[in-house]
């Protein structure tokens, strides 16, 4: 009988591409590029290859952490890697918190690693997880990176869930004994400067902003605690920084030793090639792989991913940039409503 850790797993999978926008909220049509007519480059001049944790990546795109831990799941995960070892991306895996009370679901997220022996496959647990239950997830697939994700949110609304979010001090205990770079993620409510400043004080390599705008675990976890007669949190739908705020939120001095990757709600090339001028580094793509997936098929899904890639390189090249170096640089237009947020937060002009 499965568990019900195991059927979350599935419902979370369904309700996210019941709930799936092809226009999200994440704040990058608040963003506008303003172009020059005269690149004076080719595509070809274009090179955004990333130097991450002494690893090469092809691309400054990542396959970000979706499911596991069932057998539905766990083919998903397959098809996952397999989508990863085709397209040249990296790929995470969802959570394996899972293992700390049923270890045999390890075999539900292997086949990251199975599908894509030489490629980058990194692992992810909760920020409340031990260090023990991190390194087995790490472990079970020989991840070459650890995701620690920051789920508040979902965790108040899911009848299951924590309710205790002392995070910060497991944190540094997870990446003082794990064995990989550490990553630190919120799952789709954003972050603010301090937030960004505490885990550059702790030594945090990598901080993923994970805003809002794409995939709503209050809206999944909701529907999930009406199925189990529980509370109402429909006022946390849209709760949260996007993930243009939580970019321009992490723009401090205090936070400068930190490595951004910017996920939620990436719809498009142009949305990637925004999040790169905002500072990210790599930029994850969920809900869209998922989408794709699950309304087509495992070819249609590397044909499209490999689709935006190219777009990602056409567009920077008409921005007359060779590298994100030169991508940073190019001047922005921000609409009223994100001119107004940038100023009552005091935060830096992008």
């Amino acid at each position: 009988m499965q568990s019900v850790q195991s059927h979350r797993k599935d419902e979370h999978v369904f309700l996210a591409e019941k709930f799936f926008q092809e226009h999200a909220t994440a704040g990058f049509g608040d963003v506008r590029f303003i172009r020059p007519a005269l690149p004076e480059l080719a595509v070809d001049d274009v090179d955004i290859r990333q130097n991450i944790a002494g690893q090469q990546w092809q691309w400054p795109v990542l396959i970000n952490a979706m499911t596991g831990g069932s057998p539905a799941t766990g083919k998903i995960n397959a098809e996952l890697g397999t989508i990863a070892a085709r397209t040249g991306l990296a790929v995470a895996s969802g959570s394996e918190s899972i293992l700390a009370s049923e270890p045999d679901q390890a075999a539900t997220f292997t086949p990251l690693r199975a599908a894509n022996p030489d490629g980058i496959v990194i692992a992810n647990v909760g920020a409340d997880k031990s260090p023990a239950v991190a390194q087995q997830a790490v472990d079970a697939f020989g991840a070459n990176m650890l995701e620690v994700h920051l789920n508040a949110v979902q965790e108040l609304v899911m009848p299951e869930g924590g309710r205790e979010f002392y995070w910060l001090d497991n944190i540094a205990r997870i990446q003082a004994a794990v064995s990989v770079p550490v990553i630190v993620k919120e799952v789709g409510a954003g972050m603010r400067s301090d937030d960004f400043a505490r885990l550059s004080r702790l030594g945090v390599p990598f901080v993923d902003v994970g805003g809002r705008g794409g995939t709503d675990f209050a809206q999944i976890e909701n529907v999930r605690s009406h199925q189990q007669h529980a509370g109402d949190f429909t006022d946390l739908f849209t709760f949260g920084q996007t993930t243009v705020e939580s970019l321009l939120e992490a723009q401090s001095d205090d936070a400068d030793t930190l490595q951004l990757w910017a996920t939620g709600g990436i719809r498009s090339a142009l949305d990637v090639v925004v999040a790169l001028r905002l500072g990210a580094q790599v930029v994850g793509i969920a809900g869209l792989v998922l989408h794709w997936l699950t309304r087509g098929d495992l070819d249609t899904t590397v044909t499209r991913l490999q689709q935006l890639l190219t777009e990602v390189r056409g567009i920077v090249a008409l921005l007359g940039a060779r590298n994100l170096t030169e991508l940073r640089t190019v001047p922005v237009v921000l609409s009223p409503t994100l001119r107004n947020y940038i100023e009552q937060r005091g935060l830096t002009m992008p």
